[in-house]
């Protein structure tokens, strides 16, 4: 950026012509007629034509042109050098009194030397004045110098910005923002050391049309990146947070100056834009220690379902992990075609226990004590009866199934061998999903001392 900006004052000085540079001290010439006289009454033909062809001899690019007036009219031949001389030869001609009309027949030269003449006669103009005001260009680059490393080293040297910013980050864009304010300032300082600060007014304007004409090429970019500087502010959440963004459920890993990274339960690296994380519905599962895990479990329909829910009650205060205060709960949920759905509720620390392991081990161990405590959990039954002429349908007293296939569910419902009620399985803390989420040592706008959101 330092280098681009002094070849920008390099290169608007050598444009700029000798009077650009002296534009606010020299005086311009004052025009105190409109119209050139020639005598007294009406002028002669050859009065304007002589006046005329004076004229012309006096500017140079003129001396090819020929005049012939006749009755005021005057008819003009010969070359010029280009469209802007034949112009300014029309101008000229009419401002001279009695010319009635103006007849331009000239033509433009096909010379090249001719018409390379001005163009060289420019440059080597420019390349003098360039000499001349070497002194004092040297000047103005040395205070842009000046202006823009002091202001490199200050916002590079002076801790001043780590103590504003909130978090790494933001301090980084603090030091940028300086960088280019100390940059403006030494170009601004060197223009006005070479009296071309009307220069000024055309870089802004130009900036401002390219950095318009960028905002919409980058838009996409620029809008992860203010995004990317509102959430390393807001910090929504924190490295190994389990999360739910718009549908993405994963540990955070990292927040770059682009995207979020979550790792997948699965294992996977999902990487959401900045954008998309600040605008949308963001659930922190981590942020609240306690966690609530839910389940359903299905009885027998003519079961005893107040003694069902209290086995159940019983067995969830019995596991260590699961906490007395919110209590544990349990209702009846639905009424299903065979059986009747209860639901159970209780809460863990997630900091203590993984939350999946231990509402895995909640479900295991309700079923087991429903299990033992002699409470069926039947599946779908469904009856086909075949009815034949004359022949009536076998049915009990009291008109239910018969009794050796009412009694086949219940034998099957024998707790096998493995199903001890008090054995309790591992529901740890997952370390090693943790330490995969946060182990690379990559960037990271995510800052555990800055205060949450």
């Amino acid at each position: 950026m330092l280098k681009q900006a002094i070849f920008g004052v390099a290169f608007a000085l050598w444009v700029a012509t000798p009077g650009d540079l002296c534009a606010q001290t020299a005086s311009e010439p004052v025009q105190t007629e409109t119209t050139i006289e020639v005598g007294e009454g009406a002028p002669s033909d050859d009065q304007i034509r002589v006046r005329i062809s004076n004229l012309l001899a006096e500017i140079d690019g003129y001396d090819r042109v020929r005049v012939a007036v006749s009755q005021g009219v005057v008819r003009l031949s010969g070359e010029v050098l280009d469209n802007a001389a034949q112009d300014q030869l029309s101008t000229i001609v009419n401002r001279v009194a009695g010319v009635v009309a103006i007849e331009n027949d000239t033509e433009i030269s096909g010379t090249l030397e001719e018409r390379l003449a001005p163009a060289v006669d420019r440059i080597t103009e420019r390349s003098r004045n360039l000499l001349v005001n070497a002194p004092i260009f040297l000047v103005a680059v040395s205070a842009f110098l000046l202006v823009a490393l002091g202001g490199w080293a200050l916002t590079t040297r002076i801790g001043i910005w780590s103590w504003l910013a909130p978090n790494l980050f933001i301090a980084d864009v603090y030091r940028a923002v300086a960088r280019i304010v100390f940059i403006l300032l030494g170009v601004v300082l060197a223009l006005d050391i070479l009296n071309a600060t009307a220069l000024i007014g055309a870089v802004l304007g130009a900036a401002g049309v390219v950095g318009l004409a960028l905002g919409f090429a980058v838009r996409d970019t620029v809008e992860n990146f203010i995004a990317s500087i509102l959430l390393s502010l807001r910090q929504p959440f924190r490295p190994n947070d389990f999360v739910d963004i718009q549908g993405d459920v994963g540990t955070v890993a990292r927040l770059t100056s682009r995207a979020t990274i979550l790792i997948s339960p699965e294992g996977n690296h999902v990487r959401i834009p900045n954008a998309t994380v600040f605008k949308g519905r963001i659930i922190n599962y981590t942020r609240d220690p306690q966690r609530r895990f839910s389940f359903d479990l299905g009885v027998d329909a003519d079961a005893d379902l107040a003694a069902a829910l209290a086995t159940a009650v019983q067995a969830l205060n019995e596991l260590p992990f699961v906490l007395d205060t919110p209590e544990v709960g349990a209702w009846i949920s639905e009424v299903g075609d065979s059986n009747v759905i209860l639901t159970f509720v209780g809460w863990v620390d997630q900091e203590a226990v993984d939350f999946a392991k231990a509402r895995g081990e909640a479900i295991r161990t309700t079923k087991t004590a429903l299990e033992a405590a002699g409470f069926g959990l039947p599946e779908p039954i469904y009856r086909v009866r075949l009815d034949q002429p004359g022949v009536a349908p076998e049915t009990t007293p009291s008109g239910g199934v018969p009794a050796a296939r009412a009694a086949a569910p219940a034998e099957s419902s024998a707790l096998p061998d493995a199903a001890d009620p008090t054995r309790t399985e591992d529901a740890s803390v997952d370390a090693a999903a943790r330490e995969r989420a946060g182990a690379r040592n990559e960037e990271n706008l995510l800052d555990s001392e800055q205060k949450a959101e």
